[in-house]
C-alpha cells in the first residue's frame, strides 16, 4: 500500500505516519526528516536546504524528488511507503504518480488531515518552545502555511478527481485521530 498523508504544517502527519508505520510495517518517507537529516550532516545541500527553511520557503522539486527516489526501494521491500509531507506541488504530484506507475506501484489513498488553522498555530508555538526547530519559529510559519495554502491545497482537487481522497478529522488526540486514519483505511478495503 501506497498512501499520502496530507495536510498543513504541524497537522499531525509525522505522529499518524509513525502509527501507521508500526500497524501496517510500511516505511514513512517523511521529506521533512529527509531535510533534516541533511542539515544535521551540515552538507552543502544541507546549508542550502537550511538556508530556505529558516526563512520559511520550501525546497525545490527536484531535491525533494531525488530525496525520494533514493528511498524507494527501501519502502517497496516493506510492502509500501507512507508519504509525509510530499507531494507540496502539483509538478512533484505529477512526477510521484509518473515515477510510481513506472514502478507499478501507484498511490492507493490520499488521508487529508482536516485541522483548524488556530489550533495549528498553538501547536507551533507548543512545539517552537519543546524542540526549538527553526522550521517551527512561528514568525516563519505564518509563510509556510500561507505557501500550503497557495500551493499544496490546490491538490486536493487532483486527488479527488482520482478518486483516491479521503478527509478525516485531524483534531482531537493522537489516538482519536490515529483511529479515525484506520477507520478510513479499513472502509477502503472492504
Amino acid at each position: 500500500m501506497n498512501l499520502i498523508l496530507f495536510g498543513p504544517p504541524a497537522a499531525g502527519k509525522g505522529t499518524q505516519a509513525k502509527r501507521l508505520v508500526v500497524a501496517h510495517n510500511l516505511v514513512q518517507l517523511s521529506t521533512g526528516d529527509m531535510l533534516r537529516a541533511a542539515i544535521a550532516a551540515g552538507s552543502e545541500l544541507g546549508q542550502k536546504v537550511k538556508s530556505i527553511l529558516d526563512i520559511g520557503g520550501l525546497v525545490s522539486d527536484d531535491i525533494v524528488i531525488d530525496l525520494i527516489k533514493a528511498n524507494l526501494p527501501a519502502a517497496e521491500a516493506a510492502g509500501g511507503a507512507i508519504f509525509d509531507g510530499f507531494p507540496r506541488t502539483l509538478a512533484q504530484a505529477e512526477a510521484l504518480d509518473a515515477i510510481l506507475i513506472e514502478r507499478d506501484a501507484p498511490i492507493d489513498v490520499v488521508v487529508r488531515l482536516k485541522v483548524d488553522e488556530n489550533a495549528l498555530i498553538e501547536r507551533i508555538e507548543k512545539r517552537f518552545a519543546e524542540q526549538g526547530r527553526s522550521d517551527d519559529n512561528p514568525a516563519t510559519y505564518k509563510d509556510r502555511l500561507a505557501t500550503y495554502n497557495a500551493q499544496t491545497a490546490p491538490l486536493l482537487p487532483y486527488y479527488a478527481a482520482q478518486g483516491k481522497l479521503v478527509e478525516v478529522d485531524g483534531m482531537g488526540s493522537v489516538e482519536e485521530v490515529s483511529a479515525r486514519v484506520e477507520a478510513a483505511l479499513s472502509a477502503l478495503v472492504s
